[in-house]
């Protein structure tokens, strides 16, 4: 079983490398002709509020007990398996 701690750690690196990955793709935007990049921009606008509804779970997260975590756990699982959809499709349609 995962500490709270463990998963944590995991979680956040997992956000961060999206993180990482968000900024390439508005790079990517920024060079494409205009009405390419109000479809990039669309999807990184719909990406950046599902990262911020996952970065929320996983504050959620940070602040429960050691108890409780678990709980929330399934609550953030959701959220980045939104995201993570999300972004598969983003990709998708970069490339």
């Amino acid at each position: 079983m995962e500490t709270k701690q463990a998963y944590e750690e995991k979680v956040k690196a997992q956000l961060d490398k999206l993180n990482a990955q968000i900024d390439q793709m508005k790079a990517q935007a920024a060079e494409k002709k205009a009405d390419a990049a109000v479809d990039y921009n669309s999807m990184i606008e719909d990406l950046t509020s599902k990262r911020d509804a996952a970065q929320a779970k996983l504050d959620e997260i940070g602040k429960a007990s050691e108890d409780a975590w678990e709980d929330l756990k399934t609550g953030f699982e959701t959220a980045w398996n939104d995201l993570n959809g999300a972004f598969k499709n983003a990709m998708d349609k970069f490339q």
